[in-house]
């Protein structure tokens, strides 16, 4: 005897249910077949449908983190330059993150390997993405990329 309640022909949210799928969740739970308002068809789990969990299709989602942020003046005021300094410059380039364990911006330690990577980054593509044995041989390609590509000093104030 099967426990399964018929969701068909009702509305969950900006869900309505059309029908029972013909196969069901991992969890043995039985999915549903239901079109969004939008106009986007989805396939649900029912639990999900009767506890509130899913409300739609995701577009509910987007409609409220768009709200949100178009209310939230530090997220306003990141687009268009974000994570970069005033000469275009990504932050994660030019300041030493908690995780750095070699101590040198842009120069890691691969354990897969046992060498040493040297990387920069420079208006969204790699211009260094190198693999080395030595240490010394390493940071010395990142001063020299640092050199070529910022032209300036680099401020590695926090």
């Amino acid at each position: 005897m099967s426990k399964m309640i018929d969701l068909t022909h009702q509305k969950f949210g900006r869900l309505y249910v059309e029908g029972k799928a013909d196969y069901t969740s991992s969890n043995g739970n039985a999915r549903w077949y239901c079109v969004c308002d939008c106009g986007n068809h989805v396939v649900v789990d029912g639990y999900s449908l009767r506890r509130g969990i899913t409300k739609s299709c995701g577009c509910l989602r987007r409609e409220v983190a768009r709200k949100e942020a178009s209310c939230n003046p530090a997220f306003l005021a990141s687009q268009g330059n974000p994570l970069k300094n005033e000469a275009g410059i990504a932050y994660s380039s030019i300041f030493k993150g908690k995780r750095n364990r070699t101590g040198v911006i842009g120069v890691s330690f691969d354990t897969q390997s046992q060498r040493f990577v040297a990387r920069m980054m420079y208006h969204g593509k790699y211009v260094l993405n190198h693999v080395t044995s030595d240490f010394n041989e390493a940071v010395r390609l990142r001063k020299e990329a640092e050199e070529k590509y910022f032209k300036q000093p680099v401020n590695r104030e926090q």
